[in-house]
């Protein structure tokens, strides 16, 4: 067989195969369109899920009858003009796909008015044959219609779903380009019945309501503000706490200069901000928004537009981190994650890191007598109980003191968790602060406050983490790249207690390990960080395989339910609570203590009623 050239009808219809999916991709692509065009109301109309008939309206800058002509023809767009354009993109459309690919499998009509001209023209096209523009009625701005999507493409059409799953998708794909463009009014109907009408605004209000609907009502309750910058960029929107957790990663979205994205290395990121605050098989839900130089970031990979290449990725992906791992460390009683918010914008922080201090000293200073003992069970290597014994000496516990009751007359004066009423069943606290009545899991609190004091001590300690030779080397087989990562990451490598050797281009030698993790599968370990390193530019694998040990060494360590404990014992875990990082879950995720304030408790006995 020959070699011959495609047809343009043909090339257009393949181009329609990765650009156009379903109806929902038609809704992106012309939104995406009239959002560029600087519209502040756009309008969506949909009948029978899309399959029918998809019109988007907008009040943008509109087009002349020759723009409208080479709107409709491949590679023809206003966004770009060179190399350096492409380089340093502003616009969320640039390939100039979309249209003429939406053209070739449907019935399409293109009605356009710029505000200057004295009326509006109409483009009509059927499966990519086209009439010349003729004079309309429109007001400014541009409306394109698509009816018979897929119409001559048969086999396309036939995986597409039902009229009201299309929608669906349409309806949630709206509700996520809406969170990325507050000033803007989407409205959108199905067979002739609104169904979304959302008015523009960059208040708070606006924001809440158009958050809701996608994450529901509750998630204000909830969240954390964030808003950090670093250099150029700036990482802002709002993240939930640990213990409001999804079973799936379905409330989870990132935008990046106004743009949707996936991306595996901001998964990566936020993933690694929650490790030890999130129950296992749970997910996280935020809204996150970075900003950054378009210079920095290549959104010409897919035809979708969907992923994006970053050109410092190891510096985006520590500055996300960094910039949540700094919030979820203040979800503790009093801080400032329990403030209302009312906007995007986060109060400045005032809190002192109190992770330069070992932080279960405050309590035992006060005479918290929980595990006097201190032993972990026989499962965890003695070896590294005696590493951290050599790293951090409790402090000597004096004579408990009296604490302070709350008076009724100073409430501003009482501590967030309040003062210590009772022990119930020996698990849990029952204590009365100025809101109502605190109840805390007792074993929970003390295991985070351990387990937070273990690695405290670990990261103060001055000689770093302490290594164990091997008596057999370990010899591995990698790749050349992995090679490479070791000799540029030998100085991170030895910090963390690993003695590694390059013995050739694709070899490698194990000499030392920490201590901590001499009983662990070393090799596995290290392929994983490797793994990491070569596709991220980091990896926080050893420091979660450390970390996992200090986890269970602090379980094993917390006070055990039905342990007997005085009203001093009990105040001086609460105080110990209010200033111990990431004090409202546990190692595991679970929470550590709620609040029921004063309606709640009215409400139970119908008081007022």
């Amino acid at each position: 067989m020959r070699i011959h050239k495609l047809p343009d009808l043909l090339i257009d219809q393949i181009a329609a195969g990765e650009v156009i999916e379903r109806p929902a991709s038609v809704v992106k692509e012309l939104v995406e369109n009239a959002l560029d065009a600087g519209a502040s109301q756009i309008q969506i109309d949909i009948e029978q899920g899309g399959k029918k008939c998809i019109r988007v309206s907008d009040n943008g800058c509109g087009m002349s009858p020759d723009e409208m002509r080479l709107a409709i023809q491949r590679h023809a767009t206003s966004k770009i003009h060179s190399l350096e354009d492409l380089e340093s993109l502003h616009s969320l459309g640039f390939r100039g796909e979309a249209l003429p690919s939406i053209v070739s499998v449907s019935r399409f009509s293109l009605t356009s008015r710029p505000a200057e001209a004295e009326h509006a023209c109409e483009l009509v096209c059927d499966g990519g044959r086209c009439q010349a523009p003729k004079p309309a009625a429109a007001p400014p701005g541009t409306r394109v219609t698509v009816r018979d999507l897929f119409y001559n493409t048969p086999a396309r059409r036939r995986f597409l779903k039902t009229d009201r799953t299309e929608f669906l998708r349409i309806d949630d794909l709206i509700k996520k380009i809406s969170l990325s463009r507050f000033d803007v009014g989407f409205t959108l109907s199905h067979n002739g019945k609104v169904i979304r009408n959302s008015t523009g605004g960059d208040n708070a209000s606006t924001q809440k309501n158009r958050i809701a609907q996608l994450l529901g009502a509750d998630f204000f309750d909830h969240a954390i503000t964030i808003d950090e910058q670093r250099g150029s960029m700036r990482l802002h929107g709002w993240v939930a706490r640990p213990t409001w957790n999804r079973a799936q990663p379905d409330r989870q979205f990132f935008y990046i200069n106004g743009r949707m994205v996936r991306d595996k290395l901001i998964g990566h990121a936020v993933r690694q901000a929650y490790q030890d605050v999130l129950f296992h098989g749970r997910y996280p839900a935020f809204v996150l928004y970075l900003e950054l130089d378009p210079v920095l970031v290549d959104v010409n990979v897919h035809p979708t537009k969907h992923e994006v290449r970053f050109r410092n990725a190891r510096r985006v992906h520590d500055f996300i981190f960094g910039s949540l791992h700094h919030a979820l460390a203040h979800t503790r009683p009093g801080s400032e994650v329990y403030a209302p918010r009312e906007s995007a914008v986060i109060p400045s922080d005032n809190h002192t890191n109190s992770s330069n201090t070992p932080l279960a000293s405050h309590a035992w200073q006060q005479g918290l007598r929980l595990n006097q003992s201190h032993t972990v069970s026989p499962q965890v290597a003695e070896s590294s109980l005696s590493y951290l014994a050599q790293m951090a000496t409790v402090p000597s516990i004096p004579e408990p003191v009296d604490s302070p009751q709350p008076d009724s007359g100073h409430k501003e004066e009482i501590p967030p968790l309040g003062y210590a009423k009772a022990q119930l069943h020996g698990v849990f606290i029952l204590a009365e602060n100025a809101h109502g009545l605190v109840v805390v899991d007792i074993h929970a609190a003390h295991e985070r406050i351990t387990y937070e004091w273990m690695k405290s001590a670990m990261n103060n300690h001055e000689k770093g983490i302490r290594s164990q030779n091997l008596l057999v080397p370990i010899t591995m087989a990698v790749s050349e790249k992995e090679t490479l990562a070791v000799e540029e990451y030998r100085p991170w490598f030895a910090k963390l207690g690993f003695n590694l050797d390059v013995s050739g281009p694709e070899s490698l030698i194990v000499r030392s390990v920490p201590s901590l993790l001499a009983n662990t599968d070393v090799e596995s370990l290290l392929r994983d960080v490797l793994a990491e390193i070569v596709t991220l530019g980091s990896s926080t694998a050893i420091e979660k395989a450390i970390n996992d040990i200090l986890a269970t060494m602090a379980c094993h360590g917390a006070v055990r339910a039905n342990r007997a404990m005085t009203i001093m014992e009990m105040n001086a875990l609460l105080r110990d609570m209010e200033r111990t990082e990431r004090a409202d879950q546990c190692n595991h995720g679970r929470p550590t203590w709620v609040q029921l304030d004063m309606k709640q408790l009215d409400k139970f006995f119908l008081r007022g009623q």
